[in-house]
């Protein structure tokens, strides 16, 4: 019995898992380090072969430096669409981080291997709820079909205009920062509402020291109005990984 070998397969499958594997290890919710490495590299073969009709499609076996190539063009390629969906889900980290550093949670900063996150309470705490969001509503789907989709826009060993992911590289810093501010902003404005009504007060009764009960005061404020936050936090997911998947197709 001969058993023939599809040299052009292999490489296509082989080029596949690369490029899934370098977007696992950097995108959300996959990168979360409490999902094993094992379960990681599982996931990204299951891809791979998934998307083998696709990719080995009209794909030709290349040299030994031609392949060698291609891998690091899909390491690259995988690794910024990982980067790209990493950025826009920052935005509720970054929102979290805002209102540890304007309630003074900040000081109880704390760093989570699990998540590699830096931070304090709200921080680790809305990323935490964002993932699970993720996984609840089915949004990883949506980004691992936008994966899928990259194979048709970037074909295996393709050449990439590194225009178009520079471009969607800074629209994805900009949402960020943008949308961070948006999902905390009500929040800080009455923090910083408050912190203006104890410097009044302190103008008016320099004997009351008001600012010592400003520490107390903000707690209670947060841990009070942080219930509106979690409330549009799914609605919140919901339109980042829409975002998310422009700025997949950004690059393509």
């Amino acid at each position: 019995m001969e058993f023939v070998l599809n040299y052009a397969w292999i490489e296509a499958v082989m080029l596949s898992g690369v490029r899934m594997v370098a977007f696992i290890v950097i995108a959300p919710p996959f990168s979360y380090n409490a999902i094993p490495l094992r379960i990681k590299g599982m996931l990204a073969v299951a891809f791979a072969l998934a998307m083998s009709p696709r990719v080995a499609d009209g794909y030709v076996s290349q040299n030994t430096a031609g392949f060698m190539g291609a891998l690091v063009l899909e390491i690259v390629v995988g690794a910024l669409l990982g980067f790209l969906v990493y950025l826009v889900f920052a935005a509720v980290q970054s929102a979290g981080g805002l209102i540890d550093m304007f309630s003074g949670f900040q000081m109880a900063q704390g760093f989570d291997p699990q998540s590699m996150v830096n931070g304090a309470q709200f921080t680790r705490l809305f990323q935490m709820t964002a993932l699970a969001l993720m996984f609840a509503s089915g949004a990883y789907q949506l980004i691992i079909g936008g994966l899928a989709r990259s194979f048709t826009a970037i074909p295996l060993g393709g050449g990439i205009d590194f225009a178009d992911p520079a471009q969607a590289l800074i629209a994805a810093v900009t949402q960020m920062f943008l949308a961070s501010v948006q999902i905390a902003g009500p929040l800080l404005v009455v923090l910083f509402l408050a912190d203006a009504g104890l410097g009044l007060l302190t103008r008016v009764a320099p004997a009351l020291n008001a600012f010592a009960l400003g520490f107390p005061l903000k707690i209670l404020i947060t841990l009070t109005l942080a219930a509106t936050v979690f409330v549009a936090l799914p609605q919140i997911v919901s339109s980042l990984t829409g975002e998310a998947l422009d700025a997949l197709m950004g690059v393509q």
